[in-house]
């Protein structure tokens, strides 16, 4: 067990279908402060690193254990990774890197391309819809109801009755 799985009691574990490497390099580059810290692979030439199995690594220091493990499963939307966005240009940023070649949804989420679901969620949502005004907060769930991306500054006019 890599030192990377013992920081974290809990770690989501992720099943691939045999793209387990582009995943690394894609997540990898979205995310700053993470690194591939352990992978394992077969098929090792003097032509060939092989390919790879499984792999442990970080993203934004949350930890992560992935198999390369082929077809049988499918991620659904039943499990996703909310991403805490501090601004508008971090929503910016995100939305666009994780929806490159996915699917977008409703409020906040989208399918990267590895069928991966995220909300993409700026911290102001949270904010707005726990006043204490339950009219201002309903008006910021309608908003937020009928956006796709979010948008901080729509979010912000609904809670003000504009």
């Amino acid at each position: 067990m890599s030192l990377i799985l013992k920081k974290n009691k809990i770690v989501p574990f992720l099943w691939f279908d045999n793209n387990l490497e582009d995943a690394l390099d894609f997540y990898t580059t979205v995310f700053t402060n993470s690194k591939v810290s352990n992978v394992s692979r077969v098929g090792k030439t003097t032509d060939s690193p092989g390919a790879i199995t499984n792999a442990t690594f970080e993203l934004d220091g949350q930890c992560f254990y992935a198999l390369n493990g082929g077809p049988m499963f499918k991620f659904t939307e039943a499990v996703s990774f909310f991403v805490h966005c501090e601004n508008q240009a971090d929503v910016d940023y995100y939305w666009e890197k994780l929806s490159e070649g996915g699917v977008t949804s409703r409020c906040g989420w989208l399918k990267d391309r590895f069928g991966l679901s995220w909300q993409i969620i700026p911290n102001t949502l949270g904010e707005l819809m726990r006043d204490s005004d339950r009219e201002k907060a309903n008006r910021v769930m309608q908003a937020m109801l009928s956006m796709s991306k979010i948008d901080i500054a729509d979010l912000q006019r609904a809670y003000h009755g504009h």
